[in-house]
């Protein structure tokens, strides 16, 4: 079957934790991240939950709480304008809504929604529930309990095929904040097409995959006049 034709105007942004680290949210794998202080095995996993449902429960609500605070940095408004001459879609692997928050209109998020709780009983039942705990006791209509509308390791990324299907037809690349060390995430790029412009900014670049070229720097320092050469460049063309 033949591929989708590339779009000129599309803009697929793929972010990680590096992105919301300058609004003050910790990441995962820095010598700080969150994995130094807490073991995955137990706050991060179908197990840990099955086993002490509390202990996962206080994580994320910590995590909720901070996320509600922070506010959304330079990188992410920057983000954002670019809608104003592209279509824009953010391919996310956090689980916080500064994208939102900044003016993202098109987030797809591969790791879940911290502002959002499912049931365990039927995960079709998905509750938007902002900054507030999640207890032990808080059940769906169905009596399921609550739990964090998050995917955790062992279980499957959500939108996959979505997040691919643009991807695959994107002109224009974007990767900030990441490692690229979380599958199967991270392998949705090498879906990026041969032909589209492909870039990758972080603080630590890792080895840039899939022909991406790398820009080694802050996301809210790097973006902000990268997007708007990108839209001078638009102006420049349809003048």
């Amino acid at each position: 079957m033949p591929r989708s034709p590339l779009d000129s105007k599309k803009v697929v942004i793929f972010s990680g934790a590096g992105l919301s680290a300058p609004s003050g949210l910790s990441t995962f794998r820095d010598p700080n991240g969150l994995w130094r202080r807490y073991r995955i095995e137990d706050v991060a996993t179908p197990e840990a939950w099955a086993r002490q449902p509390h202990v996962v429960l206080e994580f994320y609500n910590e995590r909720r709480s901070n996320a509600a605070a922070a506010q959304p940095n330079a990188g992410h408004r920057a983000i954002a304008d670019l809608e104003r001459r592209f279509q824009v879609v953010v391919i996310t692997q956090n689980v916080d809504d500064l994208h939102e928050r900044a003016g993202s209109t098109q987030v797809i998020h591969l790791h879940g929604e911290l502002r959002k709780a499912r049931s365990t009983s039927n995960p079709s039942l998905v509750y938007e529930i902002g900054a507030a705990p999640i207890k032990l006791g808080d059940l769906c209509e169905q009596g399921g309990q609550l739990r964090p509308h998050i995917v955790w390791f062992g279980e499957e990324i959500m939108d996959h095929s979505e997040a691919r299907a643009h991807i695959e037809t994107a002109g224009r690349l974007i990767v900030v904040g990441t490692s690229l060390s979380v599958y199967p995430a991270a392998a949705l790029l090498k879906h990026a097409r041969y032909r589209a412009r492909k870039l990758i900014v972080d603080l630590s670049v890792p080895d840039h995959p899939y022909g991406f070229e790398a820009i080694q720097g802050s996301a809210d320092l790097v973006l902000p006049s990268l997007v708007q050469n990108w839209l001078a460049e638009e102006v420049a063309k349809n003048n």
